[in-house]
């Protein structure tokens, strides 16, 4: 137990402070002297042992009658480790401008509001905290406290499992844990909100897996410099949050992990920048399984490395031309509107839905072929009225399709495409009837077949016999009242016949595909 006695004096002003709640400021005046980077050189007059703000917080003077008690302190050296694991800290905390020695230990402690603004610190180690007001740590930098028993990994600030009934306030603040995690916060519990914005930086992971964030996470602006062990550099995964806002400037040098996450309501990015990790080693985003309401990836550029979206449930998807890098990955992505940000020549609003062939073009991106997502657009346009747009993006599928068959089936394939369109295009066979029959007529009308029975029989009509010969069922009768003796023109007939048997052929199998995908 401390006795007032072996107090230094600025250690002194601090215990007479504490019962009401008075501030202490030991800062000089002179900027250059109360630069928060030079607290290593602050000497006895501006240094406070982290055992006093124990003491203190833990119940060491007592409160006085009209007061609140509270630790209020300005520009102090901390020295040796505040050390305030499992205790329950009646009192808030105010630190402001501080250089601490060693790193904090709030482990399973239960609090009041906790702030450490604009300071220095070597670590905080708050896993299991339960904070009943505002987590505080604006403009602070905290620095990695290595390894520990709970991290296999180096930590600047570890939240795993902590409870916070307001916000968590870290704008303007910078984490350094290169390599490591800035934050360790799975399964966090948030009542109020996560601010990471005004120049917030981290140097290292933040993950946030399975965390609970009803108030929203709020990264805008904000830089995720250097990718954790995994080459990530934001992780969601599997968390709940009612907005994650990463827009306006935000830079992630690794990849947005939302694999499972579930957004109630804006997800968006934009204005953002996804580099992706170092030399292409994952995806720019990984957002599978994913689900929210309005999802916004209008980009300030187009992402350095995949986007994956691989059974991610919107109900609004946002794209601009900046949106998609050259692989993304669609399969089972199910989206309820799109809407394309831009302007045309005139000013006027700019779709994918006025472009099947930047849509068709956006699907081919992924790799492989899958039918999925060319359903899913299909499916969209239709919704929307656009039915016309909706068959030429099924007749597009069916041509990808066509790349994975046999030889064979390709062939066959390309017949379907160039006849009718797979069915989804059946007015190029009224064409190609069209074509055929005056073929046939002016080829037949230069000269006259041999009757099968001389002077029986109907009169030769070379159009009503051209449409004869391309019937390949029942007939008109000339087809068998007259033939040709060889030359072209029988060879001709021939061809009509066999392209009879063809066109109708594929006229029944596109049209069956067609109403049967529909």
């Amino acid at each position: 137990m401390l006795s007032y006695e072996e107090l230094t004096p600025p250690e002194r002003a601090l215990w007479d402070a504490f019962p009401e709640g008075r501030r202490v400021d030991l800062r000089t005046g002179d900027p250059d002297d109360d630069r928060v980077a030079e607290g290593g050189r602050w000497g006895a007059e501006r240094t406070v042992r982290a055992a006093v703000l124990a003491a203190l917080l833990l119940g060491g003077n007592g409160t006085r009658p009209g007061a609140v008690a509270a630790l209020r302190l300005v520009g102090a050296r901390v020295s040796g480790q505040l050390d305030l694991a499992g205790a329950r800290i009646e009192h808030a905390l105010w630190l402001e401008d501080c250089w601490f020695e060693e790193p904090v230990n709030l482990l399973g402690a239960s609090s009041q509001t906790l702030v450490i603004t604009g300071s220095r610190v070597p670590g905080v180690e708050a896993d299991s905290v339960c904070v009943e007001g505002v987590l505080d740590l604006r403009r602070s930098s905290v620095e990695s406290f290595g390894h520990s028993p709970f991290h296999r990994v180096s930590t600047a600030l570890s939240l795993s499992d902590a409870r916070v009934t307001n916000g968590l306030l870290l704008d303007g603040a910078e984490l350094h844990a290169p390599g490591g995690c800035a934050v360790a916060a799975g399964g966090l519990v948030l009542e109020g909100g996560m601010f990471c914005q005004d120049g917030f930086v981290a140097h290292g992971e933040v993950r946030l897996p399975g965390a609970q964030l009803p108030g929203g996470l709020f990264l805008r602006g904000a830089r995720l410099a250097d990718p954790g062990p995994r080459g990530t550099v934001l992780a969601l995964d599997n968390a709940a949050a009612s907005t994650l806002d990463l827009s306006d400037g935000f830079v992630a040098n690794g990849t947005v992990r939302l694999r499972g996450a579930r957004i109630s309501g804006t997800l968006t990015f934009a204005g953002a920048v996804l580099n992706g990790p170092p030399g292409g080693a994952g995806p720019a985003l990984l957002g599978t399984l994913m689900q929210a309401v309005d999802f916004d990836l209008t980009l300030a550029r187009p992402p350095a490395a995949a986007v994956d979206l691989r059974g991610a449930q919107v109900s609004y998807l946002h794209d601009n031309e900046h949106s998609w890098p050259d692989v993304v990955e669609l399969d089972g992505f199910v989206y309820g509107s799109l809407k394309t940000a831009g302007t045309g020549a005139r000013g006027e609003a700019v779709g994918w839905r006025d472009s099947v062939a930047g849509r068709v073009a956006w699907i081919r991106r992924c790799p492989g072929y899958n039918p999925q997502p060319y359903e899913q657009l299909a499916s969209w346009y239709r919704k929307a009225g656009h039915d016309d747009e909706a068959r030429r993006v099924l007749l597009a599928k069916q041509r990808h399709r066509r790349r994975t068959l046999s030889p064979a089936a390709r062939a066959w394939g390309h017949l379907l495409d160039l006849t009718v369109g797979y069915g989804y295009r059946p007015w190029l066979a009224g064409v190609w009837l069209l074509a055929l029959t005056l073929l046939g007529t002016l080829s037949f009308s230069t000269h006259t077949p041999t009757p099968v029975q001389p002077g029986e029989g109907v009169p030769f009509q070379p159009f009503v016999y051209t449409l004869d010969l391309l019937m390949p069922i029942g007939g008109l009768g000339q087809r068998t009242a007259w033939y040709w003796e060889e030359g072209a023109l029988q060879w001709l007939a021939y061809l009509l016949i066999a392209f009879g048997w063809v066109l109708t052929t594929a006229v029944v199998a596109g049209v069956t595909r067609a109403l049967q995908k529909n």
